[in-house]
């Protein structure tokens, strides 16, 4: 089980203000904040942002992405439309996916430093 990640970023500010408006459509809000971190959560700070100044962006085909669980389809909706307004880069729009064990509705994006993320809701049994 993950207790945290954390993501590298060339501008923690704008960063900052890009993820907070995206991570808060799935419930996270910013709990910490310090010169060169800010870790977000729902209840303790399980995404953190780290302050890498001279980072080169990664590039589109890492194969690296981070999922984060969201409640709904309106929430990986929400989700994947303040990243595009964030000016991040639609990886992948909202709509329905078949994973390894089951179907699901997930959105993907980009941030401008490379970090993929996916927000993806899972149906659940009657």
């Amino acid at each position: 089980m993950l207790d945290h990640v954390s993501v590298a970023v060339r501008d923690l500010r704008a960063s900052a203000g890009a993820y907070g408006r995206v991570l808060g459509t799935l419930g996270y809000q910013r709990l910490v904040e310090r010169p060169a971190t800010v870790g977000f959560g729902k209840k303790y700070p399980e995404f953190w942002l780290n302050a890498r100044p001279g980072l080169t962006p990664l590039p589109a085909e890492t194969g690296i992405h981070i999922c984060l669980r969201a409640a709904g389809e309106d929430h990986v909706r929400a989700f994947h439309i303040q990243a595009i307004e964030a000016g991040w880069v639609d990886a992948g729009a909202p709509g329905p996916r078949q994973g390894e064990m089951t179907a699901y509705y997930g959105a993907f994006v980009q941030d401008p430093d490379g970090n993929k993320l996916e927000a993806a809701t899972f149906p659940r049994k009657a």
